[in-house]
């Protein structure tokens, strides 16, 4: 099932809370929605889902407009973080209530909807738990219960509003993987929202990336972490440092000296120097250009070490990775270059 999201604004008391946002999701495409508190995401999906109405625009499933439709007429299933299991049913009551409280004229038989109860049971892998309570099962398996019940429904679209946030991070590392599969397996177009970025890079066959309620960019995990198109892109996925620099003769100085970094195609003037901590090289301190800065801080970041360099009189102070075995210590001075980076003009 496709969606497609036509100019969509919603305000509440009339503050926008989207604005104008635009966005199509291909049938079975597992996409993302990623972006600080206030970004707007939380209500994108609730749009979707139907749970609100737009101040403006319109939403499309498939060639249908369903931007006035009921979340029962639209039929999707939706997970929250919270779980919003019934703590009176057990197990197999929960799958299977979506599917129980149907119009007659659409109820399937009894025996039918404990069968696709039982099948979604093995298919989240808890068979064997069908007569338990939610309060007799950990948080992960409560999540697995709440994604079955989505699905018992057969619902044109899967929503998911921070599905692991309320995990701790072992589990969600797990749940994640699983999800991915469940979704191969299944076929169903699904939107998720999170804040986390790991958990979206993994996940997601696209990420849209949004900020105060505009969609920044939309793309594969690959396009967006490797060529973010803005600087708030570039510093919300994985981890960054910025500098500002001048381009003068196509290349890039910084307290008026050349750092051996090319700009053949960018805008003569004051700009901003984008880069990642991992995606450097040293080199021999005063043997060409490069950026040099003093050691400040140290920790360690899982196999290698990353430092905190104060760069040439700058307010602004930069983290690269060194090898974990790296001899550098306070006040060592450290010449690099970045491996890969981007400049953006500097804004007013």
């Amino acid at each position: 099932m496709d969606i497609r999201v036509d100019t969509v604004r919603k305000e509440f008391s009339h503050y926008p809370a989207l604005n104008d946002v635009s966005l199509e999701v291909k049938s079975s495409e597992l996409i993302a929605l990623l972006g600080p508190s206030g970004s707007g995401k939380t209500t994108l999906l609730r749009l979707i889902a139907g749970l609100e109405m737009p101040t403006a625009g319109r939403i499309f499933f498939g060639d249908e407009d369903a931007s006035s439709k009921t979340v029962q007429e639209r039929n999707v299933g939706f997970v929250f973080q919270a779980y919003a299991l019934f703590r009176n049913m057990t197990v197999l009551d929960n799958i299977s209530f979506g599917l129980k409280v149907r119009p007659r004229a659409t109820r399937p038989p009894k025996a039918e909807i404990r069968r696709r109860a039982m099948e979604l049971l093995d298919l989240v892998q808890l068979s064997g738990l069908e007569k338990r309570f939610p309060q007799q099962l950990s948080g992960g398996q409560r999540q697995r219960v709440a994604l079955a019940r989505a699905l018992a429904i057969e619902p044109r679209v899967l929503l998911l509003d921070e599905p692991f946030g309320a995990l701790d991070a072992q589990v969600r590392k797990e749940l994640r993987k699983w999800l991915r599969e469940i979704h191969d397996r299944t076929g169903h177009t699904t939107v998720f929202v999170t804040h986390d970025q790991e958990e979206a890079l993994e996940l997601a066959d696209r990420l849209v990336v949004m900020s105060q309620g505009k969609i920044e960019q939309v793309g594969t995990p690959d396009d967006v972490y490797d060529r973010p198109n803005s600087p708030f892109v570039f510093s919300f996925i994985g981890e960054s440092s910025s500098l500002p620099v001048t381009v003068e003769n196509h290349e890039l100085w910084v307290g008026g000296r050349a750092i051996g970094l090319p700009a053949p195609n960018d805008a003569v003037g004051e700009a901003s120097l984008f880069f990642r901590p991992h995606d450097v090289e040293l080199v021999e301190d005063g043997v060409g250009a490069a950026l040099a800065g003093v050691v400040v801080a140290s920790r360690r970041v899982g196999g290698t070490r990353r430092v905190e360099l104060e760069i040439g009189g700058l307010p602004e102070r930069v983290e690269i990775d060194l090898p974990f075995d790296h001899p550098a210590g306070e006040k060592t001075r450290i010449a690099f270059r970045p491996k890969r980076w981007r400049v953006f003009p500097k804004q007013a």
